[in-house]
């Protein structure tokens, strides 16, 4: 059983922090350190009221409350962006401290378990065949319960973000970052991205049955800025209603393609493999041959963990690594599905590589770098994301504040390769 509170104009931030201490103060104990884990600054959530409810209310009644912010492979953040995050400059009880996860430092993870090749196999239906260890921060196995607090979107790997996405890879080690990442690459993003159950989803849940720590899952769904529906209880139960409600708030339906999409970073977007979300969401819109343009003129890197890999081998369709596997086969692989998820679907044959769109930056990043890394540039000085909007354009889509909406086709038609590589 979860319990849910819905609000269809936005759930005032007093009643959601009352729903929130409901559903957990019950299934807690006075001497238990209890985990939280919390997205970071780059998905949106009411993070600063839900910290001020848990300090509040929470943190009295246990021995530990520690907030750990699952970053995956994202940078670590500022004191000052912890601080804006959180809504707080220093720690409100001696017994409370938040965290960021570390991906690169072993002595931050443990074993739980390894995914069989086999089992493996069978859940990527043969993509896939390799044993894979399951490391995750060890703070979720030493401390006596694990509340996740997620907002549930459409996500390019696993299909909906949220619940033990928290886990793996959110604070997992490099292994299933890989796989899972790469998987959902295989399988293309636009046909993985706003579908609820995914071959990825079985992984991440097989991995997750493996950590034997008890937990509790709150997950939200977003529109905007605003909280519209609140699950708590079973962490993979509580996923599974806001995936459902998130499926009818975050997609927009579009009766046809376009030409020329400009979506529109927000400022939370501070790389490009975070803001390469902005070409996820709005794939399946663009025009065979058209052309989505990455507007964030706020965005000077590419990746702080990973750019020098991206800058060595460049923005590439799947196909593109496929056909030459063994001269890409040593590059992590959660570096080659973001390349990929990036550049888009097409086709390579004959040693010519055929995006079926062109991604264009109109960012920080000189042209030359963009040049390097097989994108396209575009000064974003010379860019209005108003001015474009009022061109009356009828094959111009302009998308502000992109990258957390997904956009679909009405008639249900995804970009497929299949489709490409026959009209190649």
């Amino acid at each position: 059983m979860i319990a849910s509170l819905r609000g269809e104009q936005g759930i005032p931030q007093a009643d959601l922090a009352s729903f929130l201490v409901e559903n957990v103060e019950g299934v807690l104990r006075r001497s238990e350190h209890v985990l939280v884990i919390v997205p970071d600054d780059t998905r949106t959530i009411p993070m600063a009221p839900i910290f001020d409810a848990l300090c509040t209310h929470v943190g009295p009644r246990v021995s530990r409350l520690t907030f750990l912010v699952a970053l995956g492979t994202h940078p670590p953040m500022t004191d000052t962006q912890l601080e804006r995050h959180f809504g707080w400059d220093h720690p409100p009880r001696k017994n409370i401290a938040i965290e960021q996860h570390r991906w690169e430092d072993p002595g931050s993870l443990t074993a739980v378990g390894t995914l069989g090749d086999e089992l493996l196999a069978e859940i990527s239906g043969g993509l896939l065949s390799e044993p894979v260890p399951i490391r995750i921060n060890r703070s979720a196995l030493e401390a006596d319960r694990v509340l996740i607090v997620n907002p549930v979107f459409p996500h390019e790997v696993v299909g909906f973000s949220g619940g033990h996405k928290y886990f793996f890879p959110g604070i997992a080690g490099r292994e299933i970052l890989d796989v899972s990442h790469w998987l959902g690459a295989l399988i293309t993003n636009p046909k993985v991205n706003g579908h609820k159950e995914t071959p990825v989803r079985a992984l991440i849940e097989r991995a997750a049955a493996m950590v034997p720590t008890e937990r509790v899952g709150l997950s939200l769904v977003m529109r905007g800025h605003s909280t519209v529906g609140a699950f708590a209880g079973d962490v993979y139960e509580a996923w599974s209603a806001a995936a459902e409600l998130s499926a009818e708030t975050n997609i927009v339906w579009e009766e046809r393609p376009y030409r020329t999409v400009l979506s529109a970073a927000p400022p939370m977007y501070r790389e490009l493999w975070t803001a390469g979300k902005c070409m996820y969401k709005l794939e399946p819109v663009v025009a065979d041959g058209g052309k989505l343009i990455i507007y964030a003129p706020q965005l000077r890197e590419i990746s702080p963990a990973h750019g020098r890999w991206i800058e060595k081998i460049g923005y590439h369709t799947r196909d593109y690594f496929l056909g030459q596997w063994r001269q890409f086969r040593d590059v992590p692989r959660c570096v080659l599905a973001h390349s990929t998820h990036v550049k888009g679907i097409g086709t390579y044959r004959e040693g010519r590589e055929r995006p079926r769109i062109d991604v264009t930056l109109a960012t920080a990043l000189p042209e030359e770098l963009c040049s390097r890394v097989n994108l396209r540039y575009l000064d974003p000085a010379s860019v209005s994301p108003e001015d474009w909007s009022r061109r009356g354009d009828d094959d111009l889509l302009v998308v502000p504040d992109a990258g957390e909406m997904l956009h679909r086709l009405s008639d249900g038609t995804v970009p497929d390769i299949d489709r490409l590589a026959s009209m190649a």
